[in-house]
């Protein structure tokens, strides 16, 4: 059997890890095409180097751009790739413009496809991701979703025929570095002392980033913070920041370039607490059970709300009074699976094909 997955963007590097190391373990063939979606090193590069990967197979190389023009990059480079290999399955992952245009190319030459991620919902239609899966989900022949929750979405959305529970991929690789890291030294910015309290921060969505005062409004939050905040400074961050005139080095904000893998899992385990507007990294405090404070009106991940590990936080005037909460309750739930959805995911393709 040949697999083709097909990433652009950090989640998805983080996803196909542990499906490449799967793969390697037995007789099929997997070709990894990378669209270039992100191409900074600090957001593409050091991921390969980190999870001990090969280099992608195809480097598409499409840049930046606007959703349509991205998606629309994508679309026309996938086309001479697909028709020279001819996969047995495409296989895509979460939300990002690489996924819903891998989707699309490949169904539209007769590929099947399996969507890594699929069933879950923010709800929110002004967020191209939500875009993005819903397309994916809808056009994909193989759903394979993380939780019971996303498996009733698909239910209700007519598509539980074409789906199957596998639990969430990034599950083992976060637990993965998780047991590598253990008594590693924290890498943290001069000033910030790893061994006194402080949060890791990261925010980067658009609903956070491109309307000024709802920029500064975030910023300030977290500057009010009880404890240093170690911000993973974004590039949309960066040129935001830049642009609208922003500090973002004010308060209890100390901002940072992007950590790789490793030292982000490490400075997550060594601090109190997270602060984001990211999907992925809701989940990941979760799995290392760090209380999570996310700047949004909505997650996909609600397992994280219902267990008490994080809050929503629409009003960033109130970051310092949610960060300053009660712990949450003890947990040994696993909503996400023990750590074997790769496998899961193998043989759900080899049961279709055969």
């Amino acid at each position: 059997m040949k697999i083709m997955s097909i990433v652009g963007a950090r989640p998805e590097f983080l996803q196909v890890a542990p499906l490449c190391w799967e793969i390697a373990r037995g007789p099929h063939q997997h070709l990894v095409v990378h669209t270039g979606q992100h191409y900074d090193r600090l957001m593409s590069d050091v991921f390969f180097e980190d999870l001990r990967l090969p280099p992608p197979d195809i480097m598409l190389g499409v840049g930046s751009g606007s959703h349509g023009v991205q998606t629309g990059r994508i679309l026309a480079a996938l086309d001479p790739v697909l028709e020279q290999h001819q996969p047995d399955w495409v296989v895509v992952f979460g939300d990002t413009n690489s996924t819903v245009a891998g989707t699309l190319a490949a169904v539209k030459m007769h590929v099947p496809v399996a969507h890594v991620e699929a069933g879950l919902r923010s709800f929110n239609r002004r967020m191209p991701e939500e875009i993005n899966r819903v397309v994916t989900d809808h056009a994909a022949d193989l759903l394979l979703a993380p939780t019971v929750g996303a498996m009733e979405q698909l239910a209700r959305e007519g598509l539980g025929a074409k789906a199957i529970q596998v639990g969430d991929i990034k599950t083992e690789v976060t637990y993965a570095i998780r047991d590598a890291v253990q008594g590693r030294v924290v890498r943290l910015p001069e000033g910030v002392d790893p061994s006194a309290p402080y949060y890791v921060a990261t925010i980067h969505r658009a609903e956070n980033t491109d309307e000024p005062a709802r920029l500064r409004a975030v910023i300030a939050g977290m500057a009010a913070a009880p404890h240093p905040v170690v911000l993973l400074a974004h590039p949309r961050l960066l040129d935001r920041a830049a642009t609208q005139g922003i500090d973002l080095r004010q308060g209890s904000i100390v901002p940072t370039d992007p950590l790789a893998y490793p030292d982000m899992v490490a400075a997550v385990l060594g601090s109190v607490g997270v602060v984001t507007d990211s999907g992925g990294l809701q989940k990941e405090a979760f799995l290392l059970r760090r209380p999570c404070t996310t700047v949004r009106t909505e997650t996909e991940w609600v397992e994280t709300v219902d267990l008490g590990w994080n809050v929503l936080c629409p009003d960033p005037s109130r970051l310092r009074a949610v960060l300053s909460r009660a712990a949450p309750p003890p947990t040994s739930a696993e909503p996400y699976g023990a750590g074997d959805t790769a496998r899961q995911i193998i043989a759900a393709l080899e049961s279709k094909v055969a």
